[in-house]
């Protein structure tokens, strides 16, 4: 299986967030990209310390997100990525580009030889609050061909948070894997309604049972409750790492060594 070759386990993968400050054009933008640079791979350099198992770097401060950021939104996550990756060798590193500029985070996951990307709106449409998204599997994967790319796993967000899933109220969110599944994703992520909430860990396990590709929980897990997701293929982390658990602030390196050894812990 792809994912147990590039994390080296199937179970209980933690990966942190790396989550930049604001780029350039964007309305809290203002710092130097070489800035922002320097800070990405500090904090990716952390997690490596801290033995996490991989890591995604995301243009998290770039709100309100834009539905098709411009060009200096890939250039300059382009050039980060391939920064992290220079100071993180051998550590798996993934890129995610808000919002839903999955192409774009294809491009740059190639560029700067990351080894995958988050994706959302992968099957069937709703409303986020950059507006309304449409399905792109079939658009992503054959970009990810045409490109070269193949070798690039694709992890796809199912019934997306911060975002209204009426249209589809119809569909559960095992039924939702399913066809992500069916549409060649490699590999789903649950998470709560928002950044920093707790998904159902009831929802986890049907989903598991839906599906056989990687399940990931994206949102919620903290040391307090890595218990009940802890036979989730991943975890991607990142309010719980951060100073005072806000998404806003810095990674903290105890906080993820803590985790870290919780997590190792459990998984004997």
């Amino acid at each position: 299986m792809k994912y147990l070759q590039l994390f080296g386990r199937l179970k209980s993968t933690v990966i942190g967030m790396v989550h930049l400050r604001a780029l350039p054009g964007t309305p809290n933008g203002g710092s130097p990209v070489q800035q922002i640079l320097e800070e990405a791979c500090r904090e990716g350099e952390l997690y490596k310390k801290a033995g996490i198992d991989g890591v995604i770097v995301e243009n998290m401060h770039d709100i309100p997100y834009s539905l098709c950021p411009g060009p200096e939104i890939t250039a300059a996550m382009a050039t980060i990525c391939a920064a992290v990756r220079q100071a993180c060798p051998g550590l798996p590193l993934g890129v995610q580009i808000l919002a839903c500029a999955n192409q774009q985070a294809l491009a740059v996951a190639l560029a700067a030889g990351l080894d995958f990307i988050r994706a959302e709106g992968f099957v069937f449409s709703h409303i986020a609050d950059e507006g309304l998204v449409n399905a792109c599997a079939g658009d992503l994967l054959r970009y990810r061909k045409a490109i070269g790319a193949e070798h690039i796993q694709i992890f796809t967000d199912i019934k997306k948070k911060h975002s209204s899933h009426a249209v589809t109220a119809d569909v559960s969110v095992s039924e939702t894997a399913k066809a992500a599944e069916f549409f060649l994703s490699d590999g789903v992520i649950l998470t709560g309604s928002a950044t920093g909430q707790e998904a159902d860990p009831r929802e986890l396990q049907g989903v598991q049972r839906a599906v056989h590709i990687p399940v990931l929980v994206g949102s919620g897990v903290t040391e307090d409750n890595v218990e009940k997701f802890i036979e989730a293929n991943g975890l991607i982390i990142g309010s719980h790492f951060k100073d005072g658990g806000d998404w806003r602030n810095g990674v903290n390196y105890d906080k993820v060594i803590s985790f870290m050894d919780k997590v190792r812990r459990l998984r004997e």
